[in-house]
């Protein structure tokens, strides 16, 4: 028997406190009661563990996105950003923004298919990841005036990391230049 066994275990290792992290959420809905399953889910996100502060913008309209492009005989999307504070990592929050699309009845049949709520993560802080389960920013994020102009809403000076200032992105895209 080894003598260590013996000896006290002494204090439990400390862990210092994951410092809070602004993450930016999209969320999306074109099927059922797209307000309805938006405001459930801002509000399933406030009552995350480690979520200090839940600010979202008006939710807008936009035309339906498949893999050809926009599709107006689409059901039309509701959509949405929420700044939230948060002291989770980032492929645990994404891993929680799954499980709230599968708790209201997401499916993921199709690529860029109709949806009853789709939630995705944005930017975590000024994180860059291309690792394939979380890219970080979002690899399109640039290119969605429906991302861009409800994030500008709740936060006049947001920086997409790695493409620049959020106000200047939504500009280039709706053509007015940088």
């Amino acid at each position: 028997m080894s003598r260590n066994l013996r000896m006290p275990l002494g204090p439990p290792p400390t862990a210092e406190p994951r410092a809070t992290v602004t993450a930016v959420v999209a969320l999306g809905a074109n099927l059922g009661d797209r307000e309805a399953t938006l405001e459930n889910a801002l509000a399933e996100l406030r009552r995350l563990p480690l979520v200090d502060e839940v600010t979202a913008s008006m939710p807008i309209e936009s035309v339906a996105l498949t893999l050809e492009g926009p599709d107006e005989s689409e059901p039309a999307y509701l959509n949405a950003v929420a700044l939230v504070r948060t002291r989770l990592a980032p492929s645990v929050l994404l891993g929680m923004l799954h499980a709230i699309e599968a708790r209201h009845g997401r499916e993921r049949r199709e690529k860029w298919g109709a949806r009853t709520l789709d939630l995705d993560l944005i930017a975590y802080g000024d994180v860059e990841s291309d690792d394939e389960r979380l890219r970080l920013p979002h690899p399109r994020a640039a290119e969605r005036d429906f991302v861009l102009a409800p994030w500008l809403e709740v936060d006049p000076d947001a920086v997409l990391p790695g493409r620049g200032r959020v106000a200047d992105l939504l500009a280039a895209l709706r053509g007015g230049g940088a």
